[in-house]
C-alpha cells in the first residue's frame, strides 16, 4: 500500500494538527464496509496474513494519498452475489467521502472503488430427516 506520510494539516498558535495516511485508511474502510452489498474488503496477501494472525486489519483493501487539505482514495472490495454493482459503488463513493471529510475536514478529491470478487452466500443444504423418522 502506497501512501504519502502525514502532512501538517493544520498549524494552530500552540503547535500543529497531523493526521496520519493510516488513520484515512481506517475510515474509509469502515466506512465501504457500512454500505449494503459489500461482502468484504479486498486486502491481497499481507492482508489475509494478518487476519490469519488475528490481527485485524481496519484498513485492508485501502490505499490513500494525503496532501496538506486533501485526500484520494481508493477501495478494493468483494461484492456479493446478486446485487447491482454500480449502485453499491456509488454509496461507497458518498459514504467514504462524507466520513473523511465529516471526521478530518480533509477534502476528498476522489474515492475510487476496484471490484475485485463476487462473494457467493453457501448454498442451503436440506435438512436431513430428523433421525427418527429414518428409524421405523
Amino acid at each position: 500500500m502506497s501512501t504519502i506520510l502525514a502532512a501538517d494539516y493544520e498549524k494552530t498558535d500552540i503547535g500543529s494538527i497531523q493526521i496520519a495516511p493510516e488513520v484515512i485508511a481506517v475510515i474509509a474502510g469502515l466506512a465501504t464496509i457500512e454500505v449494503e452489498g459489500v461482502a468484504g474488503m479486498s486486502g491481497g496477501l499481507a492482508g489475509g496474513i494478518a487476519e490469519l494472525l488475528g490481527r485485524k486489519n481496519l484498513s485492508k483493501g485501502v490505499k490513500v494519498e494525503v496532501g496538506q487539505r486533501e485526500a484520494a482514495v481508493d477501495v478494493s472490495i468483494i461484492v456479493e452475489y446478486g446485487q447491482r454493482i454500480p449502485e453499491i459503488a456509488a454509496d461507497i463513493q458518498r459514504n467514504v467521502k462524507r466520513s473523511i471529510e465529516t471526521m478530518t475536514g480533509l477534502n476528498v478529491v476522489e474515492v475510487n472503488v476496484h471490484i475485485h470478487d463476487v462473494h457467493f452466500k453457501p448454498a442451503d443444504k436440506p435438512e436431513e430427516e430428523d433421525s427418527a423418522q429414518r428409524v421405523k
